[in-house]
């Protein structure tokens, strides 16, 4: 197969209707790495960098509850800050820039999930009426990454 390693996707085919930050960005532990009392930050594989993960909450409609919010993986040298709020609403809408997409098989479940990775995370170029980010043609920046794990 030709395929092999991550398949570069873009934030639109993996967030359709945008997306909004709802945790802490958080360092990833590395549980072969930390043992007894010490933290160990997890390293990406392929760049070496550190990985921090945030919590989204995706904003497509027909997405069911129990899957909306889901942890996405940054690979940043200093820790990524998201962007500002927006005024006057709880919701800070954030895109991911140069994303791929990892395919594997659930532990617990058996199904097929998504491990989403990206270069940068920032705030949406446009925001329409509704939140949702609108299409760009700019090009992206690439300060951070991300990933996702997303259950198929």
């Amino acid at each position: 197969m030709a395929i092999q390693g991550p398949i570069p996707v873009s934030f639109d085919m993996v967030f359709p209707h945008g997306c909004y930050v709802v945790g802490q960005v958080e360092p990833v532990k590395d549980f072969d790495a930390s043992t007894g009392g010490r933290f160990v930050q997890s390293r990406d594989k392929t760049t070496g960098d550190p990985v921090w993960q945030v919590a989204v909450m995706d904003a497509d409609p027909t997405v069911k509850a129990a899957s909306k919010t889901v942890a996405v993986k940054i690979l940043s040298v200093v820790q990524p800050v998201p962007p500002a709020p927006l005024p006057d609403s709880p919701f800070t809408p954030v895109e991911f820039d140069d994303m791929t997409a990892t395919a594997y098989v659930g532990q617990n479940t058996g199904r097929l999930a998504w491990s989403i990775r990206a270069r940068a995370m920032r705030a949406p170029r446009t925001v329409t009426a509704t939140g949702a980010s609108a299409k760009s043609t700019s090009p992206a920046s690439a300060k951070d990454t991300a990933g996702k794990d997303l259950a198929a």
